[in-house]
């Protein structure tokens, strides 16, 4: 990924990170041994058994769903992608009964993780649906006790689904790009959020790590693709501006709208 489209100027920051909606972080330290006061079990998923019932997720585009908001990753989106080498599942899930029964029935074969903030009960839904966990580098080491694949820059996981690493919200910050039938869809976990004006936009806050660099992944993405191989932009947080949609119709364009030197100079967010 080119360093080259913007100034180097911003130090960096420890990569813990508020929810843009509230609530509390259940995984936002950078050790993997935060722990969950109600249970002492820790959120990285020590334990196999889901707790309760639960909501099922939603229809989003043919062959994906979205999964109801999951507290325990800052109310994080998780989403499954239906393939025909194998199902992906994108972020942790709220990990219920519900969820257990529908993903165990059609089966996961890659748990890719956007960042860290997005990991929780990672090892109890490994251990239920025996899939491999695909993880940039920087933030394999949150999961010490987990067999992971890790990635450098990108990784093909299966035909048409590509790992790209997009670093400035944590290290290991990533996005997953499928190649779909109704239109590329960029995974983007909180690297690139919906806003109120129905655009997208990253976020920078007192606990980004590092924004220049997160800027200069909006660049890399924005000369990768183009209108026919993205269209679509799937969130993992800030769900509520697309008003009962889980998806981001016009993403491509929406990409090119952002004005990156306003953005360098973005205030700091709590």
């Amino acid at each position: 990924m080119s360093d080259s489209a913007l100034p180097d100027s911003a130090a960096a920051t420890p990569a813990t990170h508020p929810s843009p909606e509230g609530g509390v972080d259940a995984a936002a330290s950078d050790s993997a041994a935060s722990t969950d006061e109600s249970t002492g079990q820790s959120q990285q998923g020590f334990g196999v058994m889901p707790p309760a019932e639960g909501k099922p997720p939603l229809p989003v585009l043919a062959q994906l769903v979205a999964f109801p908001p999951n507290r325990q990753t800052l109310g994080g989106t998780s989403y499954l992608i239906e393939t025909s080498k194998g199902n992906v599942l994108v972020d942790s899930p709220p990990w219920t009964l519900t969820t257990q029964a529908y993903l165990s029935d059609r089966g996961v074969r890659w748990f890719f993780l956007t960042h860290r903030n997005a990991m929780a009960k990672v090892k109890a839904i490994q251990a239920a649906l025996n899939c491999e966990i695909v993880v940039q580098e920087q933030e394999a080491y949150l999961l010490p006790e987990l067999e992971t694949t890790s990635f450098h820059q990108e990784l093909a996981i299966a035909e048409g689904v590509t790992a790209l690493w997009t670093p400035g919200y944590s290290p290991g910050a990533a996005c997953l790009h499928w190649a779909a039938q109704d239109g590329g869809v960029l995974f983007t976990g909180r690297h690139l959020l919906p806003n109120r004006q129905g655009g997208i936009t990253p976020l920078r806050t007192s606990k980004t790590f590092h924004w220049p660099r997160q800027l200069r992944s909006l660049v890399a993405l924005r000369e990768r693709f183009n209108g026919e191989t993205l269209r679509y932009l799937c969130p993992g947080a800030s769900i509520g501006f697309l008003r009962g949609e889980h998806k981001l119709d016009q993403a491509w364009e929406k990409l090119q709208a952002l004005d990156l030197e306003t953005l360098a100079q973005a205030p700091i967010g709590p």
